[in-house]
């Protein structure tokens, strides 16, 4: 859709008129925005997941004002317990078709910045406190009413002595009883309390904001691998010294202007996000085909039916190199527009995939992290 479309999603502003007063400036509340919420998850299935060792889960209660967090995978008994507590069940989108289409909706932001979809189950009264998150989040009322009170104020103080982040002195500026349908944007540092109204669940599509440190020193151990600085230390002018264990003057200089030698550009940094940002989380584990079919196989289904991506795979690109899963692609230059074209709608059509594609991503068919398409009615 271009970005200058309305949207039923974004109360019908265009995506670039949302980028332009909303994206990390100020919140927007979308009464119905979202009518398929409701299809995306129900109770059972969320329950199902919170059990799943592979899951990313956290329950947490609150009872005399005391908050407690248990990390998953949880138990039935845990799920059916009285009193107010909350289930979180992170990256349901690598689990459920459904939560993937809903994060592909927000496409319009890049999936650099798109993180995952989390469903969360609060009881009566349930909730996980007053916070605020370092990133951007759309929540998204899928069941049930959940009245939310939100917050641009500067004070930041958490509660000490918690095992969550807790804001110590949270004063509510605009309240909003989310429906089935509705949904909240907030930008990053906004506070916000969210309560069930009634049993309810609740959608968070969160976004990916590294911090600096992060990226510098991941970036420092993608360039370690790629120093090329000829040659040896050497001192042909090194004078005799009384003090042998001072780290000389001489030396620092020396080793300096070696150093000054590493050089990066944009190119360079272009190759290092597309790998660091497509590497899966540590949790993600991909099931290859128990029966793979062989690649002349595999090149003939795929130009009758199509491929598609794995739920859990990350694929970028910078528009000349592609990484799926934190690997660099071989892609002669004629195949990357096709590529290009996979990562950015997750999906090709048969008609798409001559031979020397379905060849360069039969390595990706057999360690799961692309499917042949489902065959048409």
């Amino acid at each position: 859709m271009p970005p200058d479309t309305a949207m039923p999603l974004l109360g019908g502003l265009s995506a670039a008129d949302f980028m332009s007063v909303h994206w990390q400036k100020r919140p927007l509340f979308v009464p119905g925005a979202v009518p398929q919420a409701a299809g995306v998850i129900d109770v059972e299935t969320l329950f199902d997941l919170a059990q799943h060792p592979e899951a990313q889960t956290r329950r947490i209660a609150c009872k005399a004002d005391a908050w407690t967090v248990d990390p998953g995978p949880l138990r039935a008994r845990q799920l059916a317990a009285k009193g107010r507590w909350t289930v979180l069940v992170q990256g349901i989108n690598h689990f459920l078709p459904e939560a993937d289409a809903l994060l592909r909706r927000f496409a319009f932001i890049p999936y650099t910045r798109l993180d995952d979809v989390m469903a969360s189950y609060a009881t009566p009264g349930g909730g996980v406190g007053p916070h605020y998150d370092s990133y951007d989040v759309f929540l998204i009322q899928a069941h049930g009413i959940r009245r939310w009170q939100i917050s641009g104020q500067p004070d930041r103080e958490l509660l000490p002595d918690q095992p969550l982040k807790l804001m110590a002195d949270f004063r509510p500026e605009q309240t909003f009883e989310c429906k089935p349908g509705d949904l909240l944007y907030l930008p990053p540092g906004y506070a916000h309390d969210g309560v069930a109204v009634d049993d309810c669940i609740t959608l968070s599509v969160g976004f990916r904001a590294p911090s600096h440190a992060e990226l510098g020193r991941e970036f420092l151990f993608w360039l370690a691998d790629r120093i090329d600085l000829p040659g040896l230390y050497a001192d042909p002018d090194l004078l005799p010294t009384s003090e042998p264990s001072r780290v000389d003057a001489g030396m620092v200089r020396r080793v300096a202007t070696v150093l000054q030698g590493i050089r990066w550009d944009d190119d360079a940094v272009a190759g290092f996000l597309c790998q660091y940002l497509s590497e899966p989380k540590p949790h993600v584990v991909f099931d290859p085909p128990e029966d793979p079919l062989g690649a002349a196989a595999f090149a003939r289904d795929a130009q009758r039916h199509g491929v598609a991506l794995d739920l859990q795979t990350l694929m970028l690109h910078d528009g000349v190199q592609v990484f799926c899963n934190g690997e660099p692609l071989a892609v002669p230059v004629a195949l990357l527009p096709a590529l290009c074209r996979l990562a950015d709608r997750r999906f090709l059509e048969g008609a798409d995939l001559v031979r020397a594609l379905t060849d360069c991503i039969y390595p990706l068919y057999l360690a799961g992290h692309l499917h042949l398409a489902e065959p048409g009615p």
